[in-house]
């Protein structure tokens, strides 16, 4: 048993904070309002973002961030992307020395176009092998439900991804180590924005040889970027890569997906945020982010590029389809 703080009370890290407790580990959970914080303590639910799912009496949430900080073995950073930076910038005085710091945010940083990784070695000065990355395909609703899955912990100190590892296991959540903590980023990251692309087909009702055809050369365009950048190609094949496409670009449940099926029925983007009920979807700031990485490092991303510009530049979505269908033939 280790002690684990989850920073963040949204839908995922709620869901996290109920796997370490279900694997024995004492569990605090922080909440950005206390009154929040109230009621799970209360209840043992989160009904704003995980109504109807009993939490453990291991998990005892708080609104204090050097509380909930006190003691962890493991700290789970569960805020989005964009806010990554500023969370770590009040935290960083609380964290335990020795502490393993995780990330659970899929994103790149707008502007710095840093990995949430990086960011987090920047504003706490932790060596790169005490910080380390899950992700998978994990959908909070049904690995909440106690529904079978699996997730990848990646760390360049395997040991360290280990110690995670053996926190998080349960009868429903079977985790995987990796070292590839780039490929694990990036395959996170991208494959929100393919998610969006896959959620604008499905609005205008196209069928699954589309949506086949977007993850499949979704998949490519982010195995490039990755590779370009100095990841794993492997790691795009397992879990972390596929695995976590799949998943967000096919299920209702993805908020990626649900947000691109609303801006292809002609909302936008601001009316787009109205279907995921005050959730983050990732993808259309990391849309940006990434369509600019890869035009630096001179990396072919159409899909992704497709996206931007529906998101950013105003552009239709058909329209953007009738060019992505008229680009130049190529081998496979």
């Amino acid at each position: 048993m280790v002690n684990v703080a989850v920073m963040g009370a949204g839908s995922w890290g709620t869901t996290l904070a109920k796997v370490f407790a279900d694997a024995g580990n004492a569990v605090s959970l922080w909440a950005r309002r206390a009154e929040l914080a109230d009621a799970i303590n209360a209840t043992h639910e989160n009904a704003d973002y995980l109504p109807g799912v009993t939490l453990p009496e291991a998990i005892v949430c708080t609104a204090d961030p050097e509380s909930a900080l006190a003691t962890a073995a493991i700290v789970v950073f569960a805020v989005p992307s964009q806010t990554m930076r500023e969370n770590l910038t009040a935290w960083q005085p609380f964290l335990p020395a020795d502490a393993t710091l995780v990330s659970i945010s899929k994103g790149i940083e707008s502007g710095t176009h840093l990995r949430m990784t990086q960011i987090i070695a920047e504003i706490t000065g932790a060596n790169e092998e005490r910080i380390a990355v899950l992700t998978g395909p994990n959908l909070a609703k049904e690995v909440a439900a106690e529904q079978p899955a699996a997730t990848v912990i990646a760390c360049t100190n395997l040991n360290r991804a280990k110690l995670v590892q053996a926190a998080i296991a349960t009868g429903y959540m079977r985790p995987y180590t990796n070292t590839d903590v780039i490929g694990a980023e990036f395959g996170g990251a991208c494959k929100n924005v393919i998610a969006l692309a896959c959620g604008m087909a499905a609005g205008l009702e196209l069928g699954s040889n589309t949506q086949a055809t977007l993850i499949t050369r979704g998949l490519a365009e982010i195995t490039r970027l990755g590779i370009e950048l100095g990841a794993d190609p492997r790691t795009f094949a397992g879990l972390a890569g596929m695995g976590d496409l799949v998943a967000t670009c096919t299920s209702p449940l993805s908020r990626n997906r649900t947000f691109g099926a609303a801006l292809s029925s002609g909302a936008s983007v601001a009316e787009a945020k109205e279907s995921t009920r005050g959730q983050v979807a990732e993808g259309v700031n990391s849309s940006q982010s990434i369509h600019q990485l890869a035009e630096e490092a001179g990396v072919d991303m159409p899909i992704t590029a497709a996206v931007h510009a529906v998101c950013h530049e105003g552009a239709g979505v058909k329209d953007v389809i009738v060019a992505l269908m008229g680009r130049s033939k190529k081998s496979e």
